[in-house]
């Protein structure tokens, strides 16, 4: 299991882009010379050791105990692939690749075992300072993620990130991480995947802490994650950067969206629909006028009228929020997985409040793309091209760490959809990169080896 992707990007790594499966189109092509190729892991999906050396609960802890039967194997992380005892191993495994970085989450609950910043546990450091040592000894350039979807359980029973208290909590825990392991680390992702925390954890209760609360929990969460981004880069900047030297962004996870017609209607279902999609966290920080886009907080509001709301749903940031967010980051930390195309189609009656009425859109895909073992997971390499543009036109041309990228296929060793997969999705970053002249800089396999996937266990 742990070799798969291991094996994967052995073939790539020492094959021409364009050579695997186009031989009788050899390209001279290369990536740039300062260009990362590396792999991605994140605690909980990866460490074991739920429990051991002093490690705290973590709210999927606490759910996979609780309730098995919401996992598809009615598996948990309790040891996962081991790496908490395995850091020898991984770092070989990398090594072994030739890549040149490996992305990997800090465990909150390993570092601060009751979600506060006045326990820290040592243990839990020196875990990670062994990993970040072996790392740099063998000449692989850790990056880290600090929040990658396992809050404390203690932190979640005030209200986890739709407690507004969690911005001053979340810079306490980001404070103890960059003093502790900032010397080495230059490259920081403060958050993972905040539509992913937001909307599936408390709008539409597909990943912990479960909560359904669509068209409202998953605004207030996106508020807090934000502003908690926000003071952790601020706090970097203030306290770190001046010694350390170091970047620091977040991860967003974009799905392109394109639009199922030439109608106006549909143009305009699929711009309306990136900017819920991921404009909700990429236009406040990455955007010249910041806040929530504009068709995000007029659509918000029509409807919460609408339904009997005496204002939106969409809680407003003031100016001082949209200034402290604003700009926020090093560079563009982008995780990538497919593509959908989108019709207009809105919500046909007032009722519950639902954030994909709010949006009000149909979407759908092409049989002929390729589907991984999940359903969603599509190869669409010309969306990424289209992504990877869409940022650099919107976005004020950043640079872009692809930190994520992949898809879930059939395990076997020599695995031909999952080679395909990146050869075809590496040379449409090249198009871009030497076409469009779009500042992509990294590329991060998800993920370093099969891995426990959240609510879809180990199947």
């Amino acid at each position: 299991m742990r070799l798969v992707l291991v094996a994967i990007f052995f073939y790539i790594s020492f094959v021409p882009v364009k050579a695997i499966f186009r031989p009788a189109v050899i390209s001279n092509r290369r990536l740039p010379n300062d260009f990362m190729i590396g792999c991605a892991t994140s605690a909980y999906q990866v460490e074991g050791g739920w429990n051991e050396d002093g490690k705290g609960e973590n709210m999927w802890d606490r759910f996979t105990h609780a309730h098995p039967e919401n996992i598809s194997d009615q598996s948990n992380g309790d040891i996962a692939c081991d790496s908490y005892h395995r850091i020898k191993e991984d770092v070989e495994m990398i090594k072994a690749v030739g890549f040149h970085h490996y992305r990997f989450s800090v465990s909150w609950s390993r570092i601060l075992p009751n979600g506060f910043a006045n326990v820290v546990n040592m243990k839990g450091v020196e875990y990670y300072n062994r990993l970040i040592d072996e790392l740099i000894a063998n000449g692989i350039t850790p990056i880290i993620t600090i929040y990658h979807f396992d809050l404390p359980e203690v932190l979640q029973e005030l209200g986890g990130w739709t407690n507004g208290l969690i911005v001053d909590w979340f810079e306490d825990y980001a404070r103890v991480v960059y003093r502790s392991f900032g010397d080495r680390v230059k490259l920081w992702i403060t958050i993972n995947e905040p539509k992913q925390i937001c909307h599936y954890g408390y709008g539409d209760g597909m990943l912990a802490p479960f909560l359904k609360s669509s068209g409202i929990g998953e605004y207030i969460c996106a508020r807090n994650v934000l502003l908690a981004h926000a003071k952790a880069y601020h706090l970097y900047k203030n306290e770190f950067e001046s010694i350390q030297k170091g970047r620091v962004s977040l991860t967003i996870e974009c799905t392109w969206k394109e639009s199922g017609s030439n109608s106006t209607a549909d143009k305009k279902a699929a711009a309306r629909d990136r900017q819920f999609d991921f404009g909700l966290y990429t236009h406040p920080i990455y955007s010249y006028q910041g806040d929530f886009p504009a068709v995000v907080k007029h659509a918000v509001k029509e409807r919460s009228i609408l339904e009997g709301f005496p204002q939106s749903r969409l809680p407003f940031l003031t100016s001082k929020e949209v200034n402290y967010i604003r700009g926020t980051y090093d560079f563009f930390g982008l995780n990538y997985y497919t593509t959908q195309y989108v019709v207009d189609a809105p919500a046909p009656h007032i009722g519950m409040p639902s954030m994909d009425n709010d949006v009000g859109v149909s979407r759908y895909s092409d049989p002929k793309w390729f589907v991984g073992t999940f359903e969603y997971f599509k190869s669409v390499p010309w969306g990424f091209r289209n992504l990877l543009n869409y940022i650099k036109l919107n976005y004020r041309n950043p640079e872009i760490f692809v930190t994520e990228i992949g898809i879930p296929v059939e395990e076997n060793f020599a695995n031909y959809e999952n080679i395909k997969f990146h050869n075809d999705h590496l040379n449409a970053l090249l198009d871009a990169v030497q076409i469009d002249k779009v500042k992509v800089k990294a590329y991060t396999v998800w993920s370093l080896m099969d891995n426990f996937e959240w609510a879809k266990g180990y199947t």
